[in-house]
């Protein structure tokens, strides 16, 4: 993500995430093909394996807080309106007694203003504060706060499952802001259809990655996000068909059903849905990470030389031991992309219940 600090009031940003922690895929290794059944044949530890790249668009619930600056006034002089008093993480929800739900929002209260004083209304983790402070006089009738600020985040991921009741889980981790690192606090968010159109290979040192041309307009949309969890981000798909060509049913394992050994993983390459042999190197069932409870390393030659293993835009492809979903890959190892970490199935299915 490039931040462009440009000398006006408040700045928006567009995070593509592409997801620096996690991505995957597979051949089909030992699997035995399954009938295409509608989702309202699945039971509740039943699911539609995923696989397929998506579009990601998320609308922050409130205006995310970078940092603040110093900023010149029309004496010339230089200001620090915000500093100590806004903190990088914060939401602000409102000003002046009006609400604020994006950037576009603030900008026209501060546009409106007709003094100095303002009271913004933040969100701090829990609590709900307001915040005086002075806005600079910039020019004439322009004020600025000297706040650096986002209020979306664009990519893309990986979609891990679907269940009977049209529910996704996708990614196996949560989106993070990329300068504060705080997990983004969302108020809207959406799937797109999206087209892969180069994979840049990983090595050691510089993880790969994927990239796609996604048009984020109504024709595209697929289905809608309302979740970003540290265990990845759900909703809910309206595009069924579009999304999952292919409808596989397959049970997800207890993590207690995950063994040291052969798996396959399933990612989108070369124009399709394809597994790929991995082994599952280590279990932990008790990991201090929620989304690193399985620890892999890609062995199949073809997406070793294609990818060098787990790339960015993997994050989510699924995870399939013994003909069952054991997992979803999350992160790559920075220093050696042929490894990478996992999380349950089981932990992403009960963010849905």
């Amino acid at each position: 993500m490039n931040k462009n600090k440009k000398g006006v009031i408040i700045f928006t940003f567009f995070c593509v995430l592409i997801a620096v922690s996690g991505y995957l895929g597979w051949s089909y290794a030992d699997y035995v093909p399954r009938k295409e059944v509608s989702t309202e044949e699945i039971d509740k530890n039943t699911v539609l394996v995923g696989g397929m790249p998506v579009g990601i668009y998320m609308e922050t619930d409130g205006v995310l807080v970078l940092d603040t600056q110093s900023i010149k006034g029309v004496d010339g002089r230089e200001y620090e309106p915000a500093h100590n008093l806004v903190k990088a993480g914060d939401y602000i929800v409102g000003i002046n007694e009006t609400v604020v739900e994006n950037k576009k929002g603030l900008v026209k209260s501060l546009e409106n203003l007709d003094t100095e004083d303002v009271i913004l209304k933040l969100r701090r983790d829990t609590e709900i504060l307001d915040v005086k402070l002075e806005a600079v006089e910039c020019g004439q009738k322009e004020y600025k706060l000297g706040i650096w600020i986002r209020d979306n985040v664009q990519g893309l991921g990986t979609v891990t499952f679907l269940t009977g009741n049209s529910e996704f889980g996708a990614l196996g981790h949560g989106i993070h802001d990329s300068d504060t690192s705080i997990l983004m606090d969302i108020a809207d968010g959406r799937l797109y259809k999206t087209s892969i159109r180069s994979v840049l290979k990983g090595e050691n040192g510089v993880p790969g990655s994927m990239e796609g041309l996604i048009v984020y307009n109504d024709y595209n949309r697929l289905g809608t996000i309302t979740k970003n969890t540290e265990a990845g981000i759900y909703g809910t798909v309206e595009e069924i068909d579009a999304l999952f060509k292919e409808q596989i049913p397959i049970e997800v394992a207890s993590k207690e059903e995950i063994e040291v050994g052969s798996a396959v993983i399933r990612c989108f390459m070369d124009g399709r849905v394809q597994e790929y042999d991995v082994q599952i190197t280590d279990v932990d069932y008790h990991s201090k990470e929620i989304n690193k409870g399985i620890v892999l390393q890609v062995t199949d030659p073809e997406l070793l030389d294609k990818t060098g293993g787990i790339i960015q835009g993997m994050s989510g492809s699924p995870i399939i031991q013994n003909g069952k979903l054991v997992g979803a890959v999350t992160h790559v190892f920075v220093n050696d992309p042929s490894r990478g970490y996992g999380i349950f199935a089981q932990t992403m299915l009960e963010q849905l219940r």
